[in-house]
């Protein structure tokens, strides 16, 4: 049972990622957002209960990662797909087939393509995560942004235009090619060479930890100054400060 307990974890994952699922193709992305925060700390938890029991297996490797597919790969794509809908039609609600939204037929069908370019991030995560099983070097570090932090940064951006209330920022995040450009830049930092820290402990000694206590302690900062605007600074934080951190060890 012992052996099993951290599996059963991520399968908890899978079930938050396909609730999340659900909630992003109805267009409730703030539920999405709820169940993927929900999925990413199961996914802490399954890593943390394979390190502790000492049962790290293969099958959890691989499970962990179709989980991820799900949860931070899938439900993100749906989310910018939903998002640059409604950049079209103008609000929430979402219609594909609206003569306004420049629309072409396709497959028989009239809908508008350009939304189908938020999954990008899904192929994406896939393409990082599959690198990721067969990459024995990241290990204390990541080399790309992990799948969770970018779905964490997709998903700000619905919850910014709920609950900010601020013209200005809605203008921006409603904007087409603000919304490709995040999705290029999401494929982009997934698969890219850079490399970050891990915000994984082998001891609690803060002279050995203290880039992660320094990080944490800005995001908790930054997430009560700013709400949810606090999420793209943090994720901007996190790659600036892993950058840092390598060039002066260097």
């Amino acid at each position: 049972m012992k052996r099993h307990l951290p599996n059963l974890i991520t399968l908890l994952n899978v079930f938050c990622g396909c609730v999340a699922t659900v909630f992003a193709v109805l267009n409730q992305l703030e539920l999405a957002a709820v169940f993927v925060f929900l999925g990413i700390i199961f996914d802490f938890l399954d890593g943390l209960a394979a390190r502790v029991l000492d049962v790290k297996s293969e099958l959890g490797l691989q499970l962990d990662s179709l989980a991820d597919v799900i949860t931070s790969g899938l439900v993100p794509g749906i989310v910018m797909f939903q998002l640059l809908a409604m950049s079209m039609s103008g609000g929430w609600n979402v219609d594909l087939s609206s003569e306004a939204a420049d629309a072409t037929f396709w497959v028989g069908l009239k809908v508008a393509p350009l939304p189908f370019v938020g999954f990008l991030i899904t192929m994406a995560s896939a393409y990082r995560l599959a690198k990721f099983n067969i990459d024995e070097n990241q290990v204390a570090s990541f080399i790309g942004l992990p799948t969770p932090a970018n779905a964490l940064l997709i998903l700000s951006l619905p919850l910014i235009l709920l609950y900010q209330h601020n013209d200005f920022l809605n203008g921006i995040i409603l904007n087409q090619w603000f919304l490709i450009g995040v999705t290029l830049l999401s494929a982009f930092l997934l698969n890219s060479k850079i490399e970050l820290f891990a915000l994984k402990f082998d001891n609690w000694n803060f002279q050995d930890n203290a880039l992660r206590y320094i990080f944490i302690i800005v995001s908790l900062v930054l997430l009560v100054t700013m709400k949810f605007l606090a999420v793209p600074v943090i994720i901007a934080f996190y790659i600036l400060s892993s950058l840092i951190s390598k060039v002066s060890t260097k």
